[in-house]
Formats: structure tokens, sequence, C-alpha cells
């Protein structure tokens, strides 16, 4: 048997994840976490052998959580199981560990086949992504720059990010001004879109 652990922030889709899986003869779904903090003391609790999971949940999103269970357990394989297919959380997934990314509106039988070749040690990638990725190519934003959008996102004040990032504010207007100018935005709003939109935040 393979053991899968689950993790969604959705009860309704982790829920119909499991059914579809546990109707495999050789899959076993061991756990369920409806967030990333729950992830890695599922993994030690259950020893799962493969760790679906969605990029975007509360706390540790997805993408971090891959990368502390393969820092962790090396040998407990990631499926990165998403609605949002961007291209830039397909290449930072894939940097983080995971073993494969494919979207959530996979067939049932395809997700079961992406669960057994990522646990032979195969990597399995959503081919239109893989493509719209080498397309995409790497996010243009600097580590900074990527921070100050982030904390951006919610609107807040150049005061208010410097003060949560402890920067100056003139610091954080220059990297909100070269993560405009990197994204072809016309303002900072617009620059979170578009980043989160190549999900390079």
């Amino acid at each position: 048997m393979i053991r899968l652990l689950l993790a969604d922030d959705q009860a309704l889709v982790r829920g119909a994840l499991a059914a579809l899986l546990a109707l495999e003869p050789d899959l076993e779904v061991v756990a369920e976490v409806g967030s990333g903090d729950e992830v890695l003391d599922a993994v030690r609790e259950h020893r799962p052998d493969v760790a679906l999971l969605d990029v975007e949940m509360p706390g540790l999103d997805g993408i971090s959580a891959a990368a502390a269970v393969r820092q962790e357990f090396p040998d407990v394989r990631v499926l990165i199981v998403t609605t949002f297919g961007r291209p830039g959380f397909l290449r930072r997934a894939l940097q983080a560990g995971a073993s494969g990314f494919v979207v959530k509106d996979t067939p049932a039988a395809e997700l079961a086949d992406a669960v057994r070749r990522v646990h032979a040690g195969l990597r399995v990638v959503d081919p239109a992504l893989a493509t719209d990725s080498l397309v995409a190519g790497e996010s243009p934003l600097t580590a900074r720059e990527t921070e100050v959008l982030q904390a951006a996102r919610d609107g807040s004040s150049v005061a208010t990010i410097a003060g949560r990032l402890f920067l100056s504010e003139g610091t954080v207007r220059n990297h909100l001004s070269s993560a405009i100018g990197k994204t072809g935005a016309g303002n900072r709003a617009e620059a979170v879109r578009i980043a989160d939109g190549n999900g390079w935040l």
C-alpha cells in the first residue's frame, strides 16, 4: 500500500480527493490536514509515502510545507495538487523538492497514476503547465522585491510595509518602483496582480 497524506484547506475538496483515492486498491489515505502548519506534524505522526499538498493554504503555504517535508523526511515524496496552475508556482514547487505538480481538475485515474509514479521516484508535471512555465521563464524579481510586493498585497502604506519589514521608507519605495518596472505594471497594485498571476509571490 502507498500511504498518503492530504493537505487542503477546503474540507469538501479534501474529502472528495480522499474518497477518490481510497477507491484505488493500492492507495491508502492515512492523514488529512487543513493547513500548511499541520503538514510536518502529520508526516511525523503518520509517516506517509506521498504527501499531496495544495499551494494556497492558511499558515504555511504548500510550497514552503513541501520544502520542510523534504528537508526533514527526504524519503517522503511530495505531489502538489492545486487549483492554481501558475508557472511560477510550478518552478518554485520543483525548487522546493516537490516530485510532481498537477491541477485539481485532473481525472481521478490520472491523479492516482501520478501518485504511483511520484512514489516510484519519477517526476510528474502537468504538460500544459510545463510549457507555460518554459515560456514564462524565471521571476525577474529579487528576493527583497518579492518580499516587498507580498507585504503590499493588502494595500498597506509604504510606512506600514517599511515597519513590517524593518526597512526605511525610501528603500521600500525603491523596491516597489523596481518591481513595477520589471513587471511592466502601471502601479504597485497592478505589479502585485501581475506577480501573483505568474506565481512569483
